[in-house]
């Protein structure tokens, strides 16, 4: 009998990152594409690394005291 694994992935994919970044996929592809948003290419497979989304996040932030409407 074999143990079932919960194994986080190292890489996302795009509807991975969509979902985790809580947008819709065409918006995760356009950010790619602007080169804003980080990703990791092997062929056509595009990923995305968590830590990268993490990154990509704390940078969006804002330091001011602004209400987000």
């Amino acid at each position: 009998m074999v143990a079932a694994t919960n194994i986080e992935p190292l890489l996302l994919t795009e509807k991975q990152a969509a979902r985790a970044l809580n947008l819709c996929g065409k918006t995760v592809s356009t950010l790619r594409k602007s080169g804003e948003l980080p990703c990791i290419r092997q062929g056509r497979a595009v990923r995305y690394d968590p830590a990268d989304l993490r990154a990509w996040i704390a940078g969006k932030k804002e330091s001011a005291p602004i209400a987000c409407n």
